[in-house]
C-alpha cells in the first residue's frame, strides 16, 4: 500500500510508518510474537497506551499537519485517536481493488450499480466503489467518523459522486430500507465485534450477524453482484464467516465464494494476521 508499512511486530504490538511518521501500537494477533527488529523501535514517534477503558493515550511526538497518506486515487486523513487508531486499515488495501474491479466489470455492462457500504468507518472501501463509478450508501453509527469520511472523499476528488453519507445504527438503517422496499447491487460489511448505535443500539456480532446478514439478502434480492464481508472478532475465522454468508444469500446466489485472512506484511516477508475476509461474486451474466 502507498506511504504505508509495517515495519516490524512481536510482544503484543505493531510497529508502522504511516507516511513519514512511525507509530507503535497494541495488537493482539502479535501476542506470543518476537520482536524481529528491536532496535527498530525506537524510531517510533508517538506509542499508544491502553489505559483500563476502550481508550488511552498517545505518547511522543505530533503527527504532521495536515497528516495524510495516499493509496490509489484515494486519500487518507490520518490522526491518533484515543481507541489507538489512525483513521486507516492498510490490511483493507488489496479489497479496495477487488471492489474497484467488481465495480468496473458492471460499468463496462453499462451499470456500475449501487453499493451499500455498513459500519463503513472512515470510508475506504466507500471510496473505492465511488471512484469505479458506483453509487454508495454509506453508513456508520458515528457522527464524527461519517464526517470524516465525507472530508477523505473531499481529499480524493470525489466529493461529487453519488455518496450518501448516513449517520445511523446499521440494524436500524436496513430494517427502514426493507419496508421501503429499496435495493443494492452489492453490500459491503466490515463489523466490529461490540458496539453502539447512536441511541444505544448494541451490536454484538456473535448474535447479530446472521440476521443482519440475512436481511442484507432480502436487499440485494437474493441476486448480488458482489458481498464483501471482512471481520476481526477472535472465533470468526474465513471458513465459518464464508458459511455464514451462503447461508443468508443461498447456495445458488455466487458464482464463486472466496475466504481467506487478512494479512500485513513486512518488507523481510514476515506476516501478520489481521482478521478475515470472504469475497463471494455473483454469477456471471450468462448464469443468471
Amino acid at each position: 500500500m502507498n506511504g504505508y508499512q509495517l515495519l516490524d511486530f512481536g510482544e503484543g504490538r505493531r510497529l508502522e510508518r504511516f507516511g513519514t511518521f512511525v507509530v507503535d501500537r497494541p495488537c493482539p494477533t502479535a501476542e506470543g510474537l518476537v520482536k524481529a527488529e528491536p532496535g527498530a523501535w525506537a524510531a517510533a514517534d508517538a506509542r499508544f497506551e491502553r489505559g483500563e477503558s476502550r481508550e488511552g493515550e498517545w505518547l511522543g511526538s505530533e503527527p504532521p499537519e495536515p497528516w495524510t497518506v495516499g493509496h490509489s486515487a484515494m486519500t487518507f486523513e490520518l490522526k491518533l485517536t484515543p481507541q489507538g487508531q489512525v483513521g486507516l486499515f492498510p490490511e483493507q488495501a488489496d479489497n479496495w481493488h477487488w471492489i474497484r474491479e467488481r465495480v468496473r466489470a458492471g460499468a463496462a455492462a453499462g451499470n456500475p450499480g449501487r453499493v451499500l457500504n455498513l459500519f463503513a468507518y472512515t470510508g475506504g472501501s466507500t471510496l473505492a466503489a465511488a471512484a469505479a463509478g458506483a453509487e454508495v450508501v454509506h453508513v456508520d453509527a458515528a457522527k464524527n467518523i461519517v464526517a470524516w469520511a465525507r472530508r477523505n472523499a473531499g481529499l480524493s476528488g470525489l466529493e461529487a459522486r453519488p455518496i450518501h453519507w448516513i449517520v445511523e445504527d446499521v440494524r436500524k438503517f436496513v430494517r427502514r430500507e426493507l419496508r421501503r422496499g429499496s435495493r443494492y447491487d452489492a453490500v459491503i460489511l466490515d463489523p466490529p465485534s461490540y458496539g453502539h448505535g447512536r441511541r444505544g443500539e448494541v451490536w454484538r456480532l456473535s448474535k447479530h450477524l446472521a440476521g443482519l446478514l440475512a436481511a442484507c439478502a432480502e436487499l440485494t434480492g437474493g441476486r448480488p453482484r458482489f458481498v464483501l464481508l471482512t471481520c476481526h472478532t477472535p472465533g470468526f475465522g474465513p471458513d465459518r464467516l464464508a458459511e455464514m454468508t451462503r447461508e443468508a444469500f443461498g447456495d445458488d446466489a455466487f458464482g464463486s465464494v472466496d475466504a481467506g485472512p487478512l494479512v500485513l506484511t513486512t518488507a523481510s516477508g514476515r506476516r501478520l494476521p489481521a482478521g478475515a475476509a470472504v469475497r463471494a461474486q455473483g454469477p456471471s451474466p450468462a448464469a443468471r
